[in-house]
């Protein structure tokens, strides 16, 4: 069982061994939404299911409310967060994966093309919903086609209806109410993995408001990454987030970014840095700098 990281050589071991498997393309663009399934369609790992952000792991957009909820539609049920990607409900987000065939005794394996930014949102929502045999793919689809690894263009068949229970979630998921009571307190160490130009409200390109959660830490998502596009060692993404949290315990961390999806590898790079399982705040900078009230912050910490 794979729970962080797969090799493109494991990913083809566990491929010719013929055990329960499902892979997972998660390729997006923020900025263009339907880049993803493009490039999915144009080359993927033959057998890859293509998993949407925007319609399959989050639950459907709508505009922010009075206060700060996200308006969904009704057959959407509640949203397990809020922000520009609202997590679905662990029951509509179950039966997306009943319904593409994924059960639970599978092994998961999640990659895209974006230096892990997107397909470390399933890899988080699996944890969520109980399901601990899911890894990333280390170096994404150009670390498959710089082995030799087969891509293809065609239309996958579908699979059959599967039924996914849901277990015990081994993610933890705050709120805003949570973030706001320990708010710039020692129990609660917020780390956000926007760019830094974003984190210091230079630049907005996506939310009406800049700046950044007063009191969080930036730490860029793709720092996790070295020149070929892989995770960096365990032993340097340690030293990297105990030099960021200077002494503070790691228990503490609290995750966010934009709207929850580029926080996660964060999230994961502290995981394979044997920091433990910390927590993300999904409805991150999108969901608080559209509720009325909240305090926020431009410029870099002191």
């Amino acid at each position: 069982m794979y729970t962080t990281l797969v090799s493109v050589e494991q990913l083809q071991q566990l491929q010719a061994g013929g055990a329960p498997l499902m892979v997972f393309d998660c390729s997006f663009d923020l900025m263009k939404p339907e880049a993803g399934a493009l490039q999915y369609a144009a080359a993927h790992i033959p057998g890859a299911v293509y998993a949407n952000l925007d319609s399959d792991l989050s639950a459907k957009h709508g505009m922010p409310g009075a206060q700060g909820d996200v308006v969904v539609a009704r057959d959407d049920g509640v949203p397990a967060s809020g922000g520009r990607h609202p997590l679905p409900s662990r029951e509509k987000f179950a039966a997306w994966l009943s319904s593409v065939g994924f059960s639970n005794d599978m092994q998961a394996v999640v990659y895209d093309r974006n230096g892990a930014n997107y397909c470390g949102r399933l890899w988080w929502m699996l944890k969520w919903m109980g399901h601990d045999a899911v890894a990333v793919l280390d170096g994404g689809l150009q670390a498959w086609q710089a082995a030799g690894g087969e891509v293809t263009n065609r239309e996958e068949p579908t699979h059959f209806q599967s039924n996914f229970v849901p277990g015990e979630p081994l993610a933890k998921l705050v709120t805003t109410d949570a973030v706001v009571r320990r708010l710039c307190q020692p129990d609660q160490n917020l780390i956000d993995a926007r760019a830094a130009a974003r984190y210091r409200g230079e630049v907005e390109p996506l939310d009406p408001i800049a700046g950044h959660i007063p009191g969080a830490f930036n730490r860029p998502f793709a720092e996790n990454l070295g020149p070929d596009g892989k995770f960096k060692s365990a032993s340097q993404l340690r030293a990297e987030f105990e030099a960021l949290l200077a002494g503070r315990d790691p228990a503490t961390v609290v995750h966010q970014c934009g709207s929850g999806v580029s926080a996660v590898p964060n999230l994961l790079a502290m995981q394979i840095a044997g920091l433990g399982t910390t927590a993300l705040y999904a409805g991150s900078w999108s969901e608080w700098s559209n509720t009325p009230g909240l305090p926020t912050r431009q410029g870099a910490e002191p």
